[in-house]
């Protein structure tokens, strides 16, 4: 069994929800992404979501996109990612999965990535403009090595889509809390909760909601009806902040993730 899924039955078994924080691989540097990450660890992160750097991420908000470029102006690049990761998995055992788009995986190849990233110990990838046939076809490849395809559905996925999506994927479902790209929101969508329990129809698989979930009680929200909540932007923000006041950002995150999570004791690895 893999780590996703192992670490979302040993939740399950302990009446516990997952936690998911995002970083963009690179900002502001390697080295500090390295120490953030294992922050997060430290501070209860379940599985880690490391996001390639890309020149269009057309599916994220003003928040990563700048946070990427800002990883591509330090020159960092898939190659550095599964590094970083290959060195990550040396000191922890929380799973890694990579966030991108098709671009920059099909320029250094599927195959080859598949292999790369099962070396480094990632244990999945999230491909956020993959649909369909295509989909399949890497699903096929990473399955070949052990990794799992993470699949995204919003409120506007029909339920043909919806029921072809999680047949394909594995690990766990990314449920778009709303219609739109990242960033931290006010409030969390409605339509959040339905969008789970339909797909719920399709699958036994956690489903984990995202895009736009920043605060306490958002994330609370999110555990009532889903088995995860990811935490994006709200993350990015404080590590651009910081930087730019020339904190700790390592630090910074530390103190963010104990207000989001304030109750959550740190689970044994």
């Amino acid at each position: 069994m893999n780590r996703i899924i192992s670490n979302f039955d040993l939740l399950k078994a302990e009446g516990r929800k997952g936690f998911i924080p995002f970083v963009s691989a690179g900002d502001p540097n390697l080295e500090t992404s390295r120490q953030i990450v294992l922050t997060l660890v430290e501070n209860g992160a379940d599985i880690i979501e490391l996001g390639v750097p890309f020149s269009d991420p057309m599916a994220d908000g003003p928040t990563i996109q700048a946070s990427s470029q800002r990883a591509l102006k330090n020159g960092v690049t898939l190659k550095d990612v599964l590094a970083m990761a290959a060195g990550l998995r040396t000191e922890t055992d929380v799973p890694l999965v990579l966030f991108s788009y098709l671009n920059p995986l099909f320029r250094y190849g599927i195959e080859r990535l598949a292999d790369d990233a099962a070396d480094a110990g990632v244990d999945g990838i999230l491909v956020t403009d993959a649909v369909d046939e295509e989909a399949a076809e890497i699903a096929d490849v990473l399955r070949k090595n052990g990794l799992d395809l993470i699949s995204l559905i919003a409120p506007t996925t029909t339920e043909d889509r919806l029921k072809k999506i999680a047949e394909r994927s594995s690990g766990f479902i990314y449920a778009v809390s709303r219609a739109g790209v990242t960033g931290a929101q006010n409030e969390t969508s409605t339509t959040a909760e339905a969008l789970v329990e339909r797909v719920r129809e399709y699958t036994d698989l956690p489903v984990a909601v995202g895009f736009g979930i920043s605060t306490r009680e958002q994330i609370e929200a999110v555990w009532c009806y889903a088995d995860a909540a990811v935490v994006g932007s709200a993350i990015v923000v404080e590590i651009e902040k910081c930087v730019n006041a020339e904190i700790d950002p390592v630090k910074c995150v530390r103190e963010l993730v104990g207000w989001l999570l304030p109750q959550r004791q740190k689970p044994e690895r």
